[in-house]
């Protein structure tokens, strides 16, 4: 008996440490500035360091919170939140605090982060030598795929498009003379591998001389780009294996370079620091050093109370996916939120036929004879 309690614990012991190895995974839209690491999880804003480590939760409303940017002095976090029923840009402390609504935009019937559209009043960059923030918006779009960048100070004075007729995802030059940016905002769609005469580019856009040019005309997706000092950062799946890895042009020798070889899992939402780059990769967390071109997986772990994953007792009523009447006509057979259910015509017990609450069971029905009932499940896996 010692012998297998002692087994059971090591195995315990090696599961825990391996969890705390690997960290918490659906980590999402990361932001970095310095030795600060700002990200979305579970709809809200957490802080934690960039060596990772234990983080802090910085939001708490039940909307949705993501695209956190930090201003270029880091003492400010600009964000897309859903505070009020809007989609809407919003500015806190970079350490947590108040947050303060800079935009009121039209409400739209398709605006949520699980939507193929994406959401609307995407938080894209700051400027870095002005106190305004730039976003995607379709305001003024009645088409998902065209949304255009807009302009707000952080004292949320009135909006400013930006001379372009469209735009998502951008960066600007070191002056802010110049912008890069795409066209078609795509990167909520699932087009994998796609090579239409929807994929994307990289554009630079000059703002003195109104002239835009294209520096990836390449068949592939190439979307998301960051400009730090000569080079512009971009994602790509040009290559053989057709994932998403982070590319660099140089704006001097024009040549574009492969920096990571991420095979399984694409990277998805990168954010541009002033020494390093952060991305979503299979649910992690990752940072790319800007001057070492080196990467490297961030363990973050998240400990709180999961009151939102916690058992609970749910009424079902109103979550009643169908319903029969039992061949006799003295009871009626009811399917909710994943458990089968019996009803007395007039009067007894509702009973729980399969009263399994991590399993869901649907498509309930009587047999003919009225003796049994039959039931699509999950139990077995």
């Amino acid at each position: 008996m010692k012998s297998i309690i002692t087994g059971i614990l090591t195995i315990m012991v090696l599961a825990n440490s391996t969890f705390a190895q690997e960290g918490t995974r659906l980590l999402r839209f990361p932001a970095i500035h310095e030795d600060q690491l700002v990200f979305t999880y579970g709809g809200d804003l957490y802080t934690v360091s960039s060596k990772g480590g234990v983080a802090r939760k910085i939001t708490s409303h039940p909307g949705y919170e993501m695209f956190a940017r930090f201003s270029p002095d880091g003492q400010q976090l600009a964000f897309t939140g859903q505070y009020d029923g809007n989609t809407e840009v919003y500015l806190m402390p970079a350490q947590g605090g108040e947050p303060t609504r800079l935009t009121f935009t039209a409400t739209l019937s398709r605006d949520d982060v699980s939507d193929r559209m994406g959401p609307n009043n995407i938080v894209m960059c700051w400027k870095n030598r002005d106190d305004e923030i730039v976003f995607r918006s379709r305001m003024q779009s009645f088409n998902s795929f065209i949304g255009q960048l807009y302009s707000v100070s952080t004292q949320a004075t009135q909006l400013e498009q930006l001379p372009l007729p469209r735009g998502g995802f951008c960066s600007f030059s070191p002056d802010d003379k110049k912008m890069a940016y795409n066209r078609v905002f795509r990167e909520f769609r699932t087009w994998k591998r796609y090579r239409g005469g929807m994929a994307d580019d990289i554009w630079i856009y000059d703002f003195e001389s109104k002239q835009t040019t294209n520096i990836t005309d390449n068949p592939a997706q190439d979307i998301i780009p960051m400009w730090h000092r000569d080079k512009i950062y971009f994602l790509s799946d040009r290559d053989e294996n057709q994932r998403m890895n982070l590319y660099a042009f140089d704006t001097n020798s024009q040549q574009t370079k492969k920096l990571t070889n991420f095979t399984d899992f694409d990277i998805k939402f990168p954010s541009l620091g002033k020494k390093a780059i952060v991305f979503e990769n299979g649910g992690f967390v990752y940072r790319f050093d800007l001057d070492k071109n080196e990467h490297q997986k961030i363990n973050i772990s998240i400990q709180e109370d999961f009151s939102a994953a916690r058992d609970a007792l749910v009424d079902v009523d109103g979550k009643i996916t169908n319903y029969e009447i039992s061949p006799d006509g003295k009871r009626a057979l009811f399917g909710a939120r994943g458990e089968v259910f019996t009803v007395p015509a007039k009067q007894g017990f509702t009973r729980n036929l399969t009263n399994s609450s991590a399993v869901h069971n649907r498509n309930s029905q009587w047999s003919p004879d009225g003796k049994h009932t039959e039931y699509i499940s999950e139990s077995t896996g």
